[in-house]
């Protein structure tokens, strides 16, 4: 008599099976051996599933059938997916699912081992069950499905946020109704993706304990839109799992034949960032600094010059130097401020001074004040004519 041992399967998936993303994946590879005792038996399904699978993966991908030893095969395998099983005394019966190294097995068979991929996608899966519509809020049997969905052989990038922390915040069913593109911009921004994927399944129970109908649509798009739908129906709850299942295998189909069609572009409004750093036109009017102006009154005023700061270093040997240097500078035409920026009595000190007009002009000016003037440009040394240089501070 036959047994499905429900923890020896999830027991086996777990420890062979390995993330598809990096693996060809064959599944529904049905096997029949017996042998002299269960494991024997079991253990002989799993090696005529490889070499099943791997003909059938030689089909796929080449058009005709091929086969490896059991030895090169071990090292191609890197997981085996129990879908259904049947363990007898000496008897095994079991649907299964092979993964082969991707790198590898596309070397063997002489296939490029990348495919073309989407952008990256970002998945919402919403279900809809009494009434009620639900993203990331709770835990769901949608989602579960989703992230027992292998990626290996699809061309789509999915990216499956986890469902905790801040991802109900973020993404929630009350998003699916949001028409701006500002907040949807930084909900992808968060994951690294480029648009979102809305795959939606309403679930219809006829009776308690009877039959279930799931009603699958595939949305893409900030707007929802509408890539296509179907419907599947198990006999009761029991079966929610693999109608989850099915409709997730579907659902990528239509995923990747939008995508094929052209149909899953990013849309263009998430692309667009508002200019922040641009600088921004200035519509007054440019006038040359030699044309006169006129204001209301008709008194003509010349254009303002500009203002340049410059730095003087002056000899300071008492508190009374300072005052009669700011003093002095202070009443030159065109000077603004003048103000001791760093003093050192006994020594040279530094005064900012803001003056409207070439420095030049401020060098003749001091010049003409008595000061001897060294230097040019915007860093001045000046002293009293005939006064000798200060010594360095000690």
């Amino acid at each position: 008599m036959f047994a499905a041992s429900a923890a020896m399967v999830l027991g086996v998936t777990s420890s062979r099976a390995q993330d598809g993303s990096g693996s060809f994946e064959v599944s529904g590879v049905t096997v029949d051996v017996t042998a002299k005792t269960a494991e024997a038996a079991r253990t002989g399904g799993w090696r005529l599933a490889q070499r099943k699978g791997w003909s059938m993966l030689s089909q796929r991908l080449t058009g005709k059938t091929g086969g490896l030893p059991d030895g090169t095969l071990d090292g191609l395998v890197t997981g085996i997916v129990v879908e259904n099983e049947q363990i007898g005394p000496n008897r095994y019966i079991a649907r299964l699912g092979v993964l082969f190294n991707r790198a590898r097995a596309a070397e063997i068979l002489g296939v490029t081992g990348f495919m073309t991929r989407s952008p990256p996608l970002l998945l919402m899966p919403v279900i809809r069950s009494g009434g009620t519509d639900t993203v990331f809020e709770r835990e769901t049997p949608w989602h579960a499905a989703w992230g027992r969905f292998r990626t290996g052989n699809t061309a789509i990038d999915y990216i499956r946020p986890a469902g905790n922390g801040t991802d109900a915040l973020l993404m929630n069913a009350g998003l699916l109704g949001r028409p701006g593109r500002g907040w949807w911009r930084s909900v992808l921004d968060q994951y690294g993706a480029n648009d979102v994927l809305i795959p939606q399944v309403t679930l219809y129970r006829q009776w308690p304990g009877g039959p279930v109908i799931g009603v699958f649509r595939a949305g893409y798009g900030p707007d929802n839109r509408d890539a296509g739908s179907f419907s599947l129906r198990v006999a009761n709850g029991d079966g929610l799992p693999a109608l989850l299942d099915t409709g997730v295998k579907r659902l990528d189909e239509m995923y990747q034949a939008a995508l094929r069609g052209g149909l899953l572009r990013p849309d263009p409004l998430l692309d667009f960032v508002a200019p922040t750093d641009q600088p921004v036109a200035d519509e007054t009017p440019v006038v040359p600094s030699d044309v006169p102006l006129i204001d209301d009154s008709g008194a003509m005023t010349l254009p303002a010059e500009p203002v340049a700061t410059v730095t003087l270093q002056f000899d300071t040997p008492g508190v009374v130097a300072v005052s009669a240097a700011e003093a002095s500078v202070r009443g030159i035409p065109g000077v603004q401020s003048a103000v001791t920026s760093s003093l050192a009595l006994g020594g040279v000190s530094l005064m900012r001074v803001d003056f409207a007009g070439d420095p030049a002009v401020l060098a003749v000016a001091l010049s003409q004040r008595g000061w001897s003037v060294d230097g040019s440009g915007n860093s001045l040394r000046i002293r009293r004519a005939g006064q000798p240089e200060a010594p360095p501070p000690q």
